[in-house]
C-alpha cells in the first residue's frame, strides 16, 4: 500500500495584472522529507508557496494534504491544516520574549491573566525539543539574527506543522549557524514534519535535502533526488543557460592604500579593529554571525557612533560623525537589509538612484527633472536593471533588481570606497554574477571595496585579501588562494592575528 504524501499539488496556475506568474505546477512532498524549491527570482518559488499558505487563491489546480483535498481560503486555514510559514522577513515581535512569541495567539492564562511559568514552560519544550539553546525570558529584539531565525522556527513548530516552509533561511547566517539550523531540520524530519526548503545557495540545497524541484519563468522545468544532480545542473536547468562562473574575479592592479582603520572600538559590539584596503582592491570581512562584521562597517560608515579608533582617506584621518560625512569624504554603503536600509519602497527606480545625489541634480533647492531622469536612466541602464523603464516603484522589482538598483544609487555618487554588505543576500544566480560582475568593473576603475559576506565560497571566489573577525577583533588576514578551512579556523578563534 502506498502512502499518501505529505502534500501533492497538482496543475497549480496563477495570473496577476499583465503577469502569468505559475502555469500547470506541481509539488510532491513527502512526510518526513526535505524538498528543496529552486529558481531564479521570479520563477514563481513565491507565489506557489503563498498559495499553500493561503495567501493567493490559485486560478487552476488541487491542492491534497495526506492524500485528502484541502481548499486553503487563507492564511488561518492553512495553519489550520498543518501548513507552517517560516518567511525570508522574520515576523517576530522584538519587544516580547522569546517564549512569549512562540505561544504567540495560544498564550496560556488563568483567569484571564497570563500564565507566565506555563508560558515558560511550554516554550521551554517547545525548544528543547529542537535542542535549541535559547532563553526563554530574553526579548526577542536582543537575539542575533540566527536566534531569532530558531525562535522563528519554534513559533511555528509549535502549532505542531504537518508541513513547515522555510524561505531562505540561512540567507543571513554564516556556515557555522547555518549548521546548527540544520540540526533543527533534521530534528523536525525525524519528527515526520515534511520541510520546503527554498534557497538560492545550491550547496546548501545539495546538503540538506532528498529532492529538488525546479522553476523556470512560472513552470516546472523537473523534480530530481539531490543524489543525481549537481549544482552546475540545477543552475543550468534554473537559467536556462550556463553560468561557467558565478563569482567572476575580474584581476586589476591594485593601487595605493585608500583607507585606512586604526583601533576601531565600539563597547560590547568590536575592540581595536584595523584594516586597510587599496584602490582597486576587494577586502573580504568574514567571521560568524556576531563577530561584528557589520557593525564594523556602520561604524566607519557613521551610522553607529563609535567609542575610539580612527578612520583616514588617503592618509589623512577624516571625521565621520554622519553618514552625511561619509558620503562627503567618498565612502558609500550598500546595507545588508536592502528593504529595510537600502530602498524606499513607495518611491520610483528613478528617485531612488537619485536620493544620494540630489545635491547635483539640484538648483537652488529645486530638482532639475530633466538632469535626474538621464543620470538615472544612464545608471539603470548600466546595471542592466530589468524593467529598463524607471518609473515603476522600486518594491515591483524581483529581489536582484531592487540590489541593482542600490548599488545605481551608491554609484551615481562615484565613491572612492565601496562598503557592500552581503551584496547577493537573497538574489538568484543569474542577478549573482551580474552584480559579481558590477562589483569587478568597479574594482577596475579604481574602487577601494570592502566586502561582507556570509557566503564563504563568495568571500575566497572574489577576494584579494581577507580580515576575519572573532567576537569582535581581527583574529587573521589571510592572502587570497586561503581555503575554507583557514577562514573557519580563525573566525571560530583557532587562529590569532
Amino acid at each position: 500500500m502506498t502512502t499518501a504524501p505529505a502534500l501533492h499539488m497538482s496543475g497549480i496556475s496563477k495570473s496577476f495584472p499583465g503577469i502569468r506568474a505559475l502555469t500547470d505546477v506541481g509539488l510532491r512532498v513527502d512526510a518526513g522529507e526535505v524538498h528543496a524549491i529552486v529558481g531564479e527570482n521570479g520563477a514563481g518559488k513565491s507565489t506557489l508557496m503563498k498559495i499553500l499558505a493561503g495567501v493567493h487563491q490559485p486560478d487552476a489546480g488541487e491542492i491534497e494534504l495526506n492524500g485528502h483535498p484541502a481548499k486553503l481560503a487563507d492564511p488561518i486555514e492553512a495553519r489550520r491544516r498543518g501548513i507552517g510559514m517560516v518567511y525570508q522577513e522574520l515576523n517576530l515581535v522584538p519587544d516580547l520574549t522569546v517564549a512569549e512569541n512562540i505561544l504567540l495567539g495560544s498564550t496560556p492564562s488563568r483567569w484571564g491573566i497570563v500564565d507566565r511559568r506555563a508560558l515558560r514552560s511550554r516554550a521551554r519544550a517547545v525548544l528543547d525539543e529542537l535542542d535549541a539553546r535559547i532563553n526563554t525570558d530574553d526579548l526577542v529584539g536582543s537575539l542575533t539574527v540566527s536566534q531569532q531565525q530558531i525562535v522563528e522556527i519554534a513559533k511555528v513548530y509549535a502549532s505542531s506543522p504537518a508541513i513547515v516552509v522555510l524561505d531562505e533561511p540561512t540567507s543571513s547566517l554564516s556556515e557555522h549557524e547555518t549548521q546548527s539550523l540544520f540540526r533543527i531540520i533534521r530534528r523536525m524530519t525525524t519528527a515526520g514534519i515534511a520541510v520546503i526548503y527554498i534557497s538560492h545557495r545550491l550547496r546548501e540545497v545539495l546538503d540538506i535535502a532528498q529532492r529538488v524541484t525546479v522553476l523556470r519563468d512560472g513552470r516546472l522545468v523537473e523534480t530530481r533526488s539531490t543524489d543525481g544532480i549537481s549544482a552546475g545542473e540545477m543552475i543550468r536547468l534554473m537559467v536556462g543557460r550556463d553560468l561557467t562562473d558565478v563569482f567572476p574575479k575580474r584581476e586589476v592592479p591594485i593601487g595605493d592604500v585608500v583607507l585606512s582603520v586604526t583601533g576601531l572600538s565600539r563597547t560590547g559590539e568590536f575592540s581595536d579593529v584595523e584594516l586597510t584596503v587599496r584602490a582597486g582592491e576587494i577586502l573580504g570581512l568574514a567571521g560568524l554571525v556576531g563577530a561584528g562584521r557589520t557593525e564594523v562597517a556602520r561604524a566607519i560608515f557613521g551610522l553607529d557612533k563609535r567609542d575610539g579608533g580612527s578612520v583616514s582617506l588617503d592618509g589623512t584621518e577624516i571625521a565621520i560623525r554622519t553618514p552625511r560625512d561619509a558620503v562627503r569624504a567618498g565612502i558609500a554603503y550598500v546595507p545588508e537589509d536592502r528593504k529595510r536600509d537600502g530602498i524606499v519602497p513607495q518611491l520610483s527606480i528613478k528617485d531612488n538612484i537619485s536620493l544620494a545625489v540630489l545635491d547635483r541634480v539640484s538648483l537652488s533647492g529645486w530638482v532639475k527633472r530633466g538632469a535626474e531622469q538621464s543620470m538615472a536612466q544612464t545608471k539603470a541602464t548600466e546595471l542592466t536593471v530589468s524593467p529598463p523603464d524607471i518609473r515603476p516603484r522600486v518594491d515591483t522589482l524581483s529581489g536582484g533588481n531592487q540590489q541593482k538598483v542600490v548599488f545605481a544609487k551608491w554609484l551615481a555618487a562615484a565613491p572612492r570606497v565601496l562598503i557592500l554588505d552581503e551584496p547577493t543576500r537573497g538574489v538568484d544566480v543569474g542577478a549573482k554574477a551580474d552584480i559579481h560582475t558590477i562589483i569587478g568593473e568597479l574594482a577596475a576603475q579604481g574602487t577601494a571595496i570592502i566586502m561582507i559576506s556570509s557566503e564563504l565560497p563568495e568571500v575566497l571566489a572574489v577576494s584579494d585579501r581577507i580580515v576575519v573577525l572573532h567576537e569582535g577583533r581581527v583574529s587573521a588576514e589571510l592572502p587570497r588562494g586561503s581555503s575554507e578551512h583557514d577562514v573557519m579556523h580563525a573566525a571560530t578563534g583557532e587562529v590569532s592575528a
